[in-house]
């Protein structure tokens, strides 16, 4: 009805005008503009870390740091070491429980432990990029109601996170496999209470945060790659 009375006025005013336009071409027109600004905003792509994934990276990557300095930092961050007490300190017993952290792989010149701490560090790195860029670059969504990241950038921190989820989950479960593989050669001397309390649960934890990422940064991924994909069809 408005684009009717607009067209009466518009003609009253230009008599003169030959090719008045029609209020059904410009119903035609506004649909199209409208359709073509829903199909743009449905295919922005837009991402925001789930509560669990913020939970779980808030109580992982101080550990992994921490993890990753007594590797690293090996042999004075071991027993004896100039920096050992008091912050690696609980890392005597774990060294006794799990030898790939002590002195048997240390002094055999095993290079599997120095190796995944490397990796521990380039994820930590990616994780805090992640982080970084939903939390700075992030803009609060009033539909959504919490800070999300989205176009370009937000489709970049995504594919950073999902990649350094992928790597804690591959390496984890290849920490698990090399156990599997040599026998139990750090982990078999160990009574089974201490093998289920000692590293079993620690080290499980890391399989079940890590593929609960993969999952959930996963599927805003493949939602995004599908949205697109429609849009592109439209």
């Amino acid at each position: 009805m408005v684009t009717t009375r607009a067209s009466s006025r518009a003609a009253s005013v230009e008599p003169t005008s030959l090719f008045p336009q029609t209020p059904s071409t410009k119903r035609t027109s506004n649909k199209s503009s409208s359709s073509s600004k829903r199909s743009s905003s449905s295919s922005t792509f837009a991402h925001a870390p789930t509560t669990a994934t913020l939970v779980w990276l808030t109580i992982s990557l101080p550990l992994v740091i921490w993890d990753t300095g007594y590797v690293l930092l090996r042999p004075h961050s071991m027993p004896g070491g100039a920096w050992h007490y008091p912050l690696w300190a609980p890392y005597k017993l774990y060294g006794e429980i799990d030898h790939i952290y002590g002195f048997k792989a240390f002094r055999a010149g095993n290079g599997f432990t120095s190796a995944q701490g490397f990796l521990n560090a380039i994820e930590t790195l990616l994780y805090l990029w992640y982080l970084g860029a939903w939390y700075f670059g992030g803009k609060r969504s009033s539909s959504a109601g919490y800070k999300v990241v989205s176009g370009r950038a937000g489709a970049r921190a995504t594919l950073v996170g999902f990649s350094a989820a992928v790597m804690t989950l591959s390496k984890t479960i290849l920490y698990w496999a090399n156990e599997y593989y040599s026998g139990f050669d750090n982990i078999g001397h160990n009574s089974l209470e201490d093998l289920i309390l000692l590293w079993i649960i620690p080290n499980g934890a890391w399989i079940v945060g890590s593929a609960y990422m993969v999952w959930s940064i996963g599927g805003d991924l493949v939602a995004g790659l599908d949205r697109a994909s429609r849009s592109k069809s439209d």
